[in-house]
């Protein structure tokens, strides 16, 4: 299995590089326990405290405090066709660093389709583009990581033709069926009759479907087209602190928080007692 390297890092004034070692070691957690089992895609996630101290071979998420697209963040590609991310350093910009992360190890450079039956009456096969955490990206569909609150994500499973109880859609199994879109999330198609893209998009009370029309992936890539075309609400308002999922991720680190603390107050005692004990012999 090739193994990919990702970078995190913050160019942001309110997010410390602290902030980003814990944001990194969640994801890792996320990768290697959740996601490459499923997708058979292994990756590091490490945390560094500058652009300039990522290694050549790293893929770099980077946070910044504007990246001058309201709610936009995306994969894009550098000046050697290598792939980068753009973080806004909003709340809950360890989710969207989560899902970004995500979407670049199991699509680097943005163009990968999967055939499937469209989820529109009157067109036939269509090529879906694999973005593995738009579907269900809103983050009340999200789980914890080291108490950091973590993206949902497809299972390979969500582009089968046909739907079977014994089969998870999404890892944490919000979605019931394939090719379902849960409510803030989106999915992405090409029908080659039109050439057109189109979207199913679940912004509002009730899933709409939106013609992109002709799109090219020569300026960058399809994903990051798309992305520009695509105002989800969640990302454009940021996370509030008072939904409920975000409270309960805030909890849930409160107690992570508090065993660790516990845990390295005893270390710190164990380490003077080993001190102590090298110094009387």
């Amino acid at each position: 299995m090739l193994l990919r390297h990702v970078a995190v890092v913050s160019e942001s004034k309110s997010v410390s590089a602290a902030d980003v070692s814990i944001a990194a070691a969640a994801i890792q957690k996320q990768v290697s326990r959740d996601f490459s089992p499923l997708w058979q895609i292994d990756a590091t996630v490490d945390g560094f405290s500058k652009l300039e101290d990522v290694p050549i071979d790293y893929w770099p998420v980077v946070i910044e405090d504007n990246i001058n697209e309201p709610g936009a963040a995306g994969v894009h590609m550098d000046d050697n066709g290598q792939p980068f991310a753009l973080i806004e350093a909003n709340e809950g910009w360890q989710l969207t660093t989560s899902h970004e992360t995500l979407e670049m190890l199991a699509d680097p450079f943005g163009n990968r389709v999967v055939a499937g039956q469209s989820p529109m009456d009157g067109q036939g096969r269509v090529e879906f583009l694999v973005e593995v955490c738009d579907p269900p990206e809103d983050a009340q569909f999200g789980y914890t990581s080291n108490g950091i609150l973590v993206s949902d994500f497809l299972t390979p499973n969500y582009y089968q033709p046909v739907t079977s109880v014994a089969v998870r859609y999404s890892y944490t199994g919000a979605i019931k069926a394939p090719r379902t879109v849960l409510p803030g999330g989106y999915l992405s198609w090409h029908d080659p009759v039109s050439d057109h893209w189109f979207q199913e998009r679940f912004f509002s009370d009730q899933p709409e479907f939106k013609d992109l029309g002709v799109l090219s992936a020569e300026a960058e890539s399809l994903r990051s087209e798309i992305d520009k075309l695509t105002p989800v609400p969640q990302r454009a308002r940021g996370l509030s602190k008072a939904a409920p999922f975000v409270k309960k991720a805030y909890a849930m680190r409160a107690a992570v928080s508090s065993s660790g603390n516990s845990r390295a107050t005893r270390l710190h005692s164990r380490i003077e007692q080993v001190r102590r004990a090298a110094g009387d012999r």
